[in-house]
């Protein structure tokens, strides 16, 4: 006899419940919709690139690579982002590209990290971008989106943090890496932070002097006029010297937007990364833009209760009160259907009609068609409201009209 295993997922990775999933198919069908409002073109990229591609362009994190040799020799990493991979896409198939081009990406990214709440090895993340223009014009309609994204999802309160990497262009990555932790441990840890990477204290505090005595360059200045042409107030949007990005890659304007009273961290993160596609290609090539934290975001979407979600997709289930009404409660379905309501059919025609109400009850059903003997004899159908209990009898054009409403 085979030995039985246990059903379980890997540490960091996550099954998703019905109901759980049908959430995130909301966030995601909103973060497309809202980017192709604004015009951004969808690209996808596969799961697996040449290891040689992340190599020396993230930073601290490059432990954090889910990497491995495949069966044809080669050496391959999972998605660590998708900023890096939309670089190789570009540069790929620049000649195929309008520019600017602008795109988003909704896919799965893979990091070898500590699971804990709100982290894991697995997650999605929603990006945007704006290649082949060098113009502040360009990081500053990233960033208009990325607060007319939790606008549009219904946050009332949500803020864009902005600062320049170009302010901080004579720190070594060192002390940028131990800034961008100052609101999570404070600025007496970040000091030891960059002492223990090898700054000396005096030095140390002189960077945190600097950045905290920062003030608006003229890139953030066009930045924020163009938030407030955009019809976003003060209360969406700041300067933040303290705003470092730990990515070795970001340059220029760098920003993330957090949401007030939602305690897990930033929601969203980006930065202007021209010089990867030099590093990388040595091309002379321009990007912009974000990634999103998909799963932070669908917290807080939670959390201020923002999710329309019902508890199951159907809208109706069709019964079937005994096997000789099966043909005519499969008709009834397929023309529910085709009117556009997503309408359940009970699938073993044999089963007890009382149990196939309990189905419907337990599942959260809100109506139930019930086509009896009486029923087909009128050529009607019972709808029952399983909220109320009310049963009322409808022609099919009717019941359709009903449940459209």
């Amino acid at each position: 006899m085979l030995s039985q295993i246990k059903p379980q997922t890997l540490k960091g990775f996550r099954d998703f419940l019905p109901i759980e999933a049908r959430k995130r198919q909301w966030l995601k069908n909103k973060l497309a919709e809202i980017c192709e409002l604004w015009g951004y073109e969808p690209i996808e990229t596969p799961t697996l690139e040449y290891l040689e591609l992340f190599i020396g362009q993230i930073g601290d994190d490059e432990k954090l690579f889910f990497k491995f040799r495949d069966l044809g020799g080669r050496n391959v990493a999972l998605r660590y982002d998708q900023t890096i991979p939309s670089v190789r896409y570009v540069t790929q198939y620049q000649n195929q590209l309008t520019k600017p081009f602008k795109r988003y990406q909704i896919q799965s990214a893979f990091r070898s990290e500590k699971p804990q709440k709100g982290r894991y090895r697995e997650f999605i993340q929603c990006d945007a971008d704006i290649f082949g223009d060098p113009t502040p014009f360009a990081d500053a309609e990233t960033i208009a989106l990325s607060l007319d994204i939790y606008r549009t999802l219904g946050f009332k309160k949500a803020k864009v943090l902005i600062n320049d990497r170009t302010l901080l262009k004579d720190f070594p990555y060192e002390a940028i890496v131990s800034i961008d932790k100052i609101k999570k441990i404070g600025k007496e840890a970040v000091i030891k932070e960059m002492v223990k990477r090898g700054i000396s204290i005096n030095q140390a505090k002189n960077y945190l002097n600097i950045v905290t005595s920062l003030k608006p360059n003229d890139t953030i200045k066009i930045i924020i006029d163009y938030l407030r042409k955009s019809g976003f107030n003060e209360s969406w949007f700041e300067f933040d010297p303290t705003i470092t990005r730990s990515f070795s890659y970001s340059q220029g304007p760098i920003w993330e937007v957090v949401i007030p009273e939602y305690s897990s961290g930033s929601v969203l993160g980006g930065e202007r990364y021209d010089g990867l596609f030099r590093s990388l290609f040595g091309i002379e090539m321009y990007g912009t833009g974000f990634g999103l934290g998909f799963d932070r975001t669908l917290e807080a979407s939670e959390q201020f209760g923002l999710i329309p979600i019902k508890s199951t997709v159907s809208r109706v289930l069709v019964t079937v009160f005994s096997p000789e009404f099966f043909e005519r409660s499969i008709a009834i379905a397929q023309i529910l259907r085709s009117k556009g309501i997503s309408s359940e059919l009970f699938s073993n025609p044999k089963t007890k009609f009382d149990k196939q109400l309990k189905y419907a009850d337990k599942k959260g059903l809100p109506y139930v068609i019930i086509i009896g003997p009486d029923e087909l004899k009128k050529n009607v159908v019972k709808l029952k409201n399983m909220t109320t209990g009310k049963q009322e009898e409808f022609t099919t054009e009717k019941v359709i009209e009903k449940l459209r409403r």
